[in-house]
This record gives structure tokens, C-alpha cells and sequence, in this order.
């Protein structure tokens, strides 16, 4: 292995010493690409499914005592799995920093897994009463809890594993998971509820797209087998300089950055669930009238879109930059927002579903300028003996801030204003509050990450 002469990147740039650089084979590469990427788009897929089924069926299954509020309370409960995002961070993000990245992501996704065929069994409230949305919502925080856990293992171990020079292609492989597994929990949708009878779909077939995840527990083997741990983690620990309390030293020395982090994603999520939170959905095929088929086959189209986008964000931050590409996105989300609602407006208005579909697609562009280079964008933001910590508690943070209950203040605001635009306001400013945040992330994706030291 060679010696080179690096600048460490500590998250602050105080210390120069000889770093050997970690060496990855190239089957090396293909494999952690290929367990990041198919891990976060199977684990994404089940985070979903849940959104876009409870868009269509929960409000009659589990709420149907609340009349015509039962939509609401089916969309809050999307929302609730929010508040257990930091939790799942705060728990996994320092066990990743003392145990490895690749520990965090098999565990994540076999607790994912299993809440979410779990959902798949559960017994409706016309069948055990109250008990029904209690169990329901329980699930979708466990749901939560994984997924809070899961990004930041998947996203360092890519990032981690990069040459210099390539952190942001290396981290869109999981990046392109999200909209990945959107688009897969959509293709599912479609085919069941093309080959179903809404009556059969609302009996029993929407268990299926839950029980179909049982597949994580089985790719969380195998990436446990066959996926070494992130080569800057395996170096730290051999040089025990693991931090003995990550999350302690994390909030003594950068809390600050994790805020600055989690504001900056804080616009992504919020626009993001729009598409893939089930409010466009619904509201296109509750107000509108279209067919939940026709309407996710455009949600599909989006999505391909969006992980088009998100790869070559990715690749341009590696040349431009993480926070010029960043800057660029978000201007194109403020921008946006008042013409993606518009449209939304007159295609339900017109009946015509091209308009909807437009804006779905829009929505795609600005989403993956802001996602691709974020897995390169934290690791970059935080020192390695707390890294995981940070940037999984940032992430999470970021996903509450804007994500929560984005789909349930957009129904909220749609009612209350009688129209659909009335959510564009909404989602502008909260896209400014995130380019604001980006001013105040200092880019370093020329720097190096290889370290064996922390603060």
C-alpha cells in the first residue's frame, strides 16, 4: 500500500500526518455498490409501500370511525415513523462507530423487514377495534426506527469505500436507492392493483406488497457475508481510536454541524413527500378522479427521473462541488414550486392527467440536484472517529424538520384554502430555509477522508 501526504480532514484542518491511503479491489467496489444500493432501495421500498397504501386503504381499514377525517389520520400516521428516525439514529449511529458501518446496515434492514411483513398479517379495526390502528401504528415506528438507522450505514459504507476524487459517485449508489425503492413500491402497486378488484385489493391484497419484504432479511445475510466494513472505519479501529462515547462527543464538539446538516436536507424531504409520501397521489385520485393505476405509473416515471438526476448530481458535485450543486437545487425547488402545483390544480380541474403527471416529474429534478451529493456531503461534514453518528442524527433530524408531516400539512392547507396551490407557499420557504443552511456548509469534497484519527 502506498504512503501519501494528506491533509486529514477532521472536520476542522489541524492536523497533518502520513495517512496510508485504503486500497478497494474493483470486485470490492461492484459488491458494496450493489449491497448499498439494493439494501437502501428494498429497505425504502418497504418505508413506501406503506405511504402509498396508506394513501389509498388505511383511512377505511384502520381510521374509519373518524368519517371524512379518516384521510388525515391515515396520512398522519406516515408522519409518526418521523419522530423515531432520530432515535434509530441515536441508537445505531454510535454503534456504528464502535462496531462498523456494515453492522448498522444488515441490522437496520432485517428490522425493517420484519416490521414491515408484520403490517402485512395485522387484523383490521372492523376485525379487533381500537387495537388495529394502535398495532398499525407501533409498526410504522418501528418502520421509523430502521429506517433513522439504516441511510447512514449504507451511505458511509459507500462513501467510505470511495477513492478521492469519487465520494459523490460512490455515495449516489445508495442515494439512488430512495427513489429506487419508490419506484419499485410503485411498479408493485400497479401491477396488484391492475390485476385486483378494488374490493379484493381492499380485503386482502393490499397485505401483499407488505409480506414481499420478507427479501430484506434474507439481503441482509448476504451482505454480511459478503461486504467488508468501511476501510476508514476498519483503520480507526485498528488503530483504536474509536471514539468510547460517539454520541457525547459528537454533541460536545460538532452539535453545530448537525443542525447545519439537518436543515440543509430539511427542503428535500419536504418536497420529496409530495411525490413519495402519498399527498398527490391521493389527492389526484380522491379529488381528481383518476385511477391509482394511472396515477403511480407517472409516480414511477418520476422516480426513474429522480434516480437519473441524483447519479449525475453526484457525479457533477465530484467536479463542481457538494454545495455549488446543492446551491443549484435548491434555487430550481423555490423556484419550482408554484408551477408543480399549478399544474397539479389544472389537471385535476381539466381532467387531465398529463398535467399531474407533469408535475410529478418536475418534482424529480430539484429532489435529485439536493439527495445526490448528500451521502458525500455529510461524511465530508463530519470527523470519522463520530462520522456515523452525525450524519445519521442529521439525517433524521432533516427528515422531521421537512419530511414528518409534509403530506399532512399539504392535506391541511388544500382543505382549509380550498385549493392545491395553497401548499406551494409552504414548501418555497422551506426550501430557503435549506439554501440558507448551505451557505454555512463549507465544501471539502477535495479533500481527503481517509483517517485514522478524529478530533
Amino acid at each position: 500500500m502506498s504512503k501519501e501526504h494528506h491533509h486529514v480532514e477532521l472536520g476542522e484542518p489541524d492536523i497533518i500526518r502520513d495517512v496510508a491511503a485504503p486500497t478497494t479491489s474493483t470486485a470490492e467496489y461492484r459488491r458494496v455498490s450493489i449491497a448499498t444500493m439494493f439494501g437502501t432501495t428494498i429497505e425504502w421500498y418497504d418505508y413506501f409501500i406503506y405511504a402509498l397504501v396508506a394513501s389509498i386503504v388505511f383511512g377505511k381499514l384502520f381510521f374509519s370511525g373518524l368519517g371524512e377525517w379518516n384521510q388525515l389520520a391515515a396520512l398522519a400516521t406516515v408522519g409518526v415513523a418521523f419522530f423515531f428516525r432520530p432515535l434509530g439514529a441515536v441508537a445505531m449511529g454510535p454503534l456504528g462507530d464502535k462496531l462498523g458501518r456494515r453492522f448498522v446496515l444488515v441490522f437496520t434492514m432485517v428490522g425493517m423487514g420484519a416490521a414491515t411483513a408484520l403490517i402485512g398479517l395485522l387484523p383490521t379495526t372492523q376485525q379487533i377495534g381500537v387495537g388495529a390502528p394502535i398495532l398499525l401504528i407501533l409498526l410504522r415506528c418501528l418502520q421509523g426506527f430502521a429506517a433513522g438507522g439504516q441511510w447512514g450505514g449504507a451511505a458511509m459504507l459507500a462513501v467510505e469505500h470511495a477513492p478521492h476524487g469519487k465520494r459523490g459517485w460512490m455515495g449516489a449508489y445508495p442515494q439512488m436507492g430512495v427513489p429506487g425503492g419508490m419506484v419499485l413500491a410503485s411498479a408493485v402497486l400497479l401491477i396488484l392493483t391492475n390485476v385486483m378488484s378494488p374490493a379484493a385489493f381492499l380485503d386482502w391484497g393490499w397485505r401483499l406488497p407488505f409480506l414481499f419484504s420478507i427479501i430484506l432479511i434474507f439481503a441482509g445475510n448476504w451482505v454480511r457475508n459478503n461486504v467488508e466494513d468501511s476501510p476508514v472505519f476498519l483503520e480507526l479501529k485498528e488503530a483504536k481510536k474509536n471514539a468510547t462515547s460517539p454520541l457525547k462527543e459528537l454533541m460536545k464538539t460538532d452539535g453545530k454541524r448537525v443542525l447545519i446538516g439537518a436543515l440543509t436536507f430539511m427542503g428535500t424531504q419536504a418536497l420529496g413527500y409530495m411525490l413519495v409520501g402519498g399527498f398527490i397521489l391521493g389527492y389526484a385520485n380522491k379529488v381528481g378522479g383518476f385511477s391509482v393505476p394511472s396515477i403511480l405509473l407517472w409516480t414511477m416515471v418520476a422516480s426513474a427521473l429522480w434516480i437519473v438526476v441524483t447519479f449525475a448530481a453526484a457525479a457533477w458535485s465530484d467536479r463542481k462541488g457538494r454545495t455549488f450543486v446543492y446551491k443549484v437545487g435548491y434555487i430550481a425547488m423555490a423556484l419550482m414550486c408554484f408551477p408543480i402545483f399549478w399544474l397539479v390544480k389544472e389537471g385535476v380541474e381539466q381532467k387531465n392527467l398529463t398535467l399531474v403527471g407533469l408535475a410529478l416529474v418536475l418534482i424529480a429534478i430539484p429532489e435529485g440536484l439536493t439527495y445526490g451529493p448528500q451521502s458525500a456531503m455529510f461524511a465530508e461534514l463530519f470527523p470519522v472517529r463520530v462520522r456515523l453518528s452525525g450524519v445519521s442524527i442529521a439525517y433524521a433530524l432533516g427528515a422531521v424538520l421537512g419530511g414528518a408531516f409534509a403530506p399532512t400539512i399539504a392535506e391541511y392547507l388544500q382543505k382549509t384554502y380550498g385549493t392545491v396551490v395553497a401548499v406551494a407557499p409552504y414548501l418555497t420557504i422551506v426550501a430557503l430555509i435549506s439554501l440558507t443552511a448551505v451557505f454555512f456548509v463549507k465544501d471539502k469534497s477535495q479533500e481527503p477522508l481517509h483517517t485514522m484519527s478524529g478530533h
